[in-house]
């Protein structure tokens, strides 16, 4: 890690479940000389929410308005955004960016803020770690944290990913996506953004294979995905197959999806809700070279020139 970040962590779903873990979270940041600014509130709770919507709003202004904040890492996730979308100021966040330079890092349920800046004026952010459990597990993750650096801090960043049974593929485009639900929920609203030529890439956690089928055929119904040149498939993990199933399992669903859309369709990118994942730049340009033994992903030139 070449250089350090004021940091703000910001709460706008849900709260620590466990305080000791997020203490731990924090503490590892300012281990590695970091500074780091808590906005979540103060372990906050409102049911299963960390403070009320007005107060989980008030934490994403108070981190975008702050001059000294180069850096906003989401809590985590779980639900809360979908009631604070109309009372986001994203202007004001997506100015943090063009103008300011701050990241925005997070996933899943925060995947609704990055897609939102991206809608609004084309900011890019970074899907990648949260404070729970990404920074605050006992176990850190090696691989997580080294990929997370190297992207926050370069202008240029690719990975390599060893998967078989891929379709051979020289791709360009705009790289964005995030939480496959979060996706669906934003088509036919303002926080939806039109990517065209992009390269999308999904994750869910505990959905069936039938779920995750029907969601990507609502993207296709809903004409989002014709506008893509790939579909790069993360972690899809958590989920129960029973007996009803009779053989329908994930490959089978994605047999089924390659014979029916015409775009390649990749899998085996380590993101999502799993230990080690990478951090995705989300509204990057993105090189996609795949082969059947496995796919490269080089992105470059996301970073403002404010932010570098």
């Amino acid at each position: 890690m070449s250089r350090t970040f004021h940091i703000a962590v910001v709460a706008p779903s849900g709260y620590a479940a466990d305080p000791a873990a997020f203490t731990r979270g924090l503490d590892h940041l300012r281990s590695l000389g970091h500074t780091v600014q808590d906005f979540s509130a103060n372990g906050t709770r409102d049911q299963r929410f960390a403070g009320s919507d007005a107060e989980r709003v008030a934490q994403l202004h108070a981190a975008a308005l702050d001059p000294h904040i180069e850096m906003v890492i989401a809590l985590r996730g779980g639900y809360g955004l979908s009631r604070s979308l109309p009372a986001i100021d994203f202007n004001l966040l997506t100015r943090s960016v063009l103008e300011g330079g701050k990241r925005w890092v997070g996933h899943s349920d925060f995947t609704v803020v990055q897609l939102a800046m991206l809608a609004t004026a084309g900011a890019g952010s970074f899907a990648g770690p949260m404070i729970c459990d990404d920074f605050s597990r006992a176990d850190l993750s090696e691989f997580t944290h080294q990929h997370f650096w190297q992207c926050v801090t370069q202008d240029a960043y690719r990975i390599n990913v060893e998967a078989q049974g891929n379709p051979v593929a020289r791709i360009e485009g705009t790289l964005w996506g995030g939480n496959l639900t979060m996706l669906c929920h934003l088509i036919g609203t303002p926080w939806m953004p039109t990517v065209q030529d992009g390269i999308l890439f999904i994750e869910d956690v505990n959905e069936h294979p039938y779920r995750v089928e029907r969601m990507l055929l609502q993207l296709a119904h809903a004409g989002v995905l014709r506008q893509q040149r790939a579909i790069v498939l993360g972690d899809f993990s958590g989920y129960r197959l029973t007996e009803y199933d009779n053989g329908y399992d994930f490959n089978q669903m994605l047999s089924y999806l390659r014979m029916r859309f015409e775009l390649p369709i990749m899998q085996g990118l380590p993101f999502g809700h799993m230990k080690d994942k990478l951090t995705l730049p989300v509204g990057a340009r993105c090189a996609l070279d795949s082969s059947d033994h496995g796919f490269t992903m080089t992105m470059q030139s996301y970073l403002s020139q404010s932010a570098k």
